[in-house]
């Protein structure tokens, strides 16, 4: 008899867009594909936007960060070691598989002065803004 984890919120999704992450995710895993889609935080001060990637298990050298006609993206892969020979898995719950993400960037952003950093499981790209760019601007009316 093997242990099968029941939740009974499986088949009820909390919103519209967890439904349809739900939809492609499990049906790319049910059809023998290997996916990972790390969860990712969006912030924004005066000074930059920040991305923040939970992708635990990684090195840095397992990412790739490219920058193209201002389409940010960042890809990777986690690997499923199964080196513990000793080890008889009954459940796996984490992801493995290779990603993707993709943001599309403001206009007001210094793509050249872009940072990545990773600890602790946490990639985190700092996107400063550009003074010299900014978007918004108050017009006075004569």
């Amino acid at each position: 008899m093997s242990i099968i984890r029941y939740n009974a919120n499986d088949f009820v999704p909390t919103s519209f867009s967890n439904l349809v992450d739900r939809f492609f995710n499990d049906s790319m895993v049910r059809a023998g594909g290997s996916t990972f889609v790390p969860k990712v935080d969006v912030l924004e001060n005066e000074q930059a936007f920040e991305i923040h990637f939970a992708v635990p298990g990684l090195n840095k050298e397992d990412f790739n960060i490219e920058l193209k006609d201002n389409y940010l993206t960042v890809s990777g892969e986690r690997k499923f070691s199964n080196e513990k020979k000793d080890k008889n898995y009954h459940s796996i719950e984490t992801s493995y598989g290779s990603f993707s993400r993709a943001f599309s960037l403001p206009e007001n952003v210094d793509a050249t002065k872009i940072n990545a950093k990773y600890d602790k499981g946490i990639l985190e790209l700092t996107i400063p803004k550009d003074e010299k760019k900014a978007l918004k601007q108050t017009i006075k009316v004569n």
